[in-house]
């Protein structure tokens, strides 16, 4: 049946199913974590712990992932749920981009394939924290607006929710102030809508466990299909990639430290490996490659590859995507180049 196919049309289909393979136990992972904070974190917990300091902010993001053995694949409905729990967008962001590189797995890992020395780890661990700083600190500086699709944008603080209870009935009461029926109505509607969401937490918060749990259970299989078409999509374009672009034609490119950094960085991309299994992979250009182009291999990959991009623009608005994209490019190749 399948003999009139072409090779490398086979080769594709054997690297995409490798990749999803790889990739799904992680992202059960990632969706079962979102699932329990979206039925058991409360925004008062997460207004706790979370200083009000945006550096400091931005470091709690940056660090707190060490706790948490996530890789890349599951970690965009993680972060898209604690930002709609009230994490501020900086801190988020910091610990989406170290949360797949910082925790325990990732770094025994990294100490593995790398002959069981401390070297190339430690430059990663501190590349990822570098650049997770670099990009919170911009984004809780410079960038202007909240970076979330609306649509996953299910909760509000108090305050705002006062706001918007207020607004609709003012917006009412006074129709002869220029306000259409049809405004109204709308109005009216999003009153009602925000009312009974906050009606929904409070229940939530007044479940017993079994039905948290059961709930938790329900949320990831949603958050599976979700976030699933995303990374079928993401493993089909790499492996295409991977099929189609060879990569000694990629690596005799690569002479000289820019070249040979931005190379690798392109492979982290197109080859999209989760984190667990990038080191080996990595390792394996040792005698091509210096150190500074596989550290750039290994921290940028699990921050930005196929896959992990196309879950990101399902969840962030494109242009603070571009933002992320563009901020962690530069950072990560700075570093590299003065390590």
């Amino acid at each position: 049946m399948f003999q009139h196919l072409p090779d490398s049309f086979l080769q594709m289909n054997t690297i995409f199913i490798s990749i999803m393979i790889e990739a799904l136990p992680f992202v059960l992972i990632g969706v079962f974590i979102a699932g329990f904070i979206q039925m058991f974190i409360s925004e008062a917990f997460i207004a706790k712990i979370m200083p009000k300091n945006r550096f400091l902010a931005v470091i709690v993001g940056s660090v707190i992932g060490v706790l948490f053995p996530s890789c890349e694949c599951g970690i965009v409905p993680i972060v898209r749920n604690l930002i709609a729990k009230g994490v501020p967008l900086h801190a988020g962001i910091a610990f989406m981009l170290t949360a797949p590189i910082i925790n325990p797995v990732v770094l025994f890992s990294t100490y593995v394939a790398f002959g069981s020395t401390w070297e190339i780890p430690l430059l990663r661990v501190a590349g990822s924290l570098v650049v997770a700083m670099v990009v919170g600190c911009a984004i809780a500086y410079f960038y202007k607006g909240n970076g979330l699709k609306e649509k996953f944008m299910l909760y509000e603080t108090a305050g705002e929710k006062k706001a918007k209870e207020q607004q609709p009935v003012m917006a009412i009461a006074g129709m002869d102030v220029g306000i259409s029926a049809g405004s109204a109505h709308t109005l009216a509607h999003e009153h009602e809508h925000h009312h009974e969401h906050h009606h929904h937490e409070q229940e939530a918060e007044a479940m017993p466990m079994k039905s948290k749990v059961w709930h938790t259970l329900q949320h990831a299989v949603d958050e599976f299909f979700s976030v699933g078409k995303f990374l079928v999509f993401g493993a089909l374009i790499a492996a295409a990639m991977q099929t189609y672009i060879k990569t000694s034609t990629l690596v005799s490119i690569g002479h000289g430290p820019v070249l040979s950094i931005l190379l690798m960085m392109a492979l982290a991309f197109i080859l999209s490996l989760c984190s667990e299994a990038d080191a080996f992979i990595g390792a394996s250009f040792r005698s091509v490659f210096s150190t500074q182009s596989i550290v750039a291999f290994l921290v940028f990959g699990p921050m930005l590859d196929i896959k992990n991009l196309m879950m990101m623009m399902a969840t962030f608005k494109a242009k603070f995507v571009a933002f992320i994209v563009v901020g962690v490019t530069v950072t990560v190749f700075i570093y590299a180049l003065l390590i």
